[in-house]
């Protein structure tokens, strides 16, 4: 199955998504993106239902937020730690973070390289 790209935008309350694709009807909402994925996952679960199909799983379904709120709900990730890590301006990531410059899409991928990278280090760490 494809992958169902789901847009993720803040909201007062917290986090609405939809589906990227006009073919999947679907949306909702999450205080959180912990609440927020699992609503998401919900909601395509019942379209899918309704429709017949077979039930699709958290590895069907990628949140695409943009850098702004990636910045904003993962605080616990210094972004002037990764820019430096991944080889970029501190401050040119902090306007991407600041909405002040749009990234590239080279420079989208490569961010998300980064951020990926460190969770890959991170599922192989213990601490004693």
């Amino acid at each position: 199955m494809k992958k169902i790209v789901f847009i993720v935008e803040k909201t007062r309350t917290g986090y609405s998504a939809f589906a990227a694709e006009d073919r999947y009807p679907v949306f909702t909402t999450g205080r959180n993106m912990g609440e927020l994925r699992k609503n998401v996952l919900d909601a395509m679960n019942t379209w899918t239902e309704y429709k017949g199909l077979k039930a699709v799983t958290e590895k069907d379904v990628i949140i695409r937020l943009d850098l702004a709120q990636f910045f904003e709900y993962y605080k616990v990730i210094n972004a002037s730690a990764l820019a430096e890590r991944i080889g970029i301006s501190q401050s040119l990531l902090s306007q991407y973070a600041n909405r002040i410059k749009v990234p590239s899409e080279k420079q989208v991928n490569r961010i998300l390289t980064g951020i990926k990278d460190l969770g890959k280090e991170f599922i192989h760490l213990e601490l004693v």
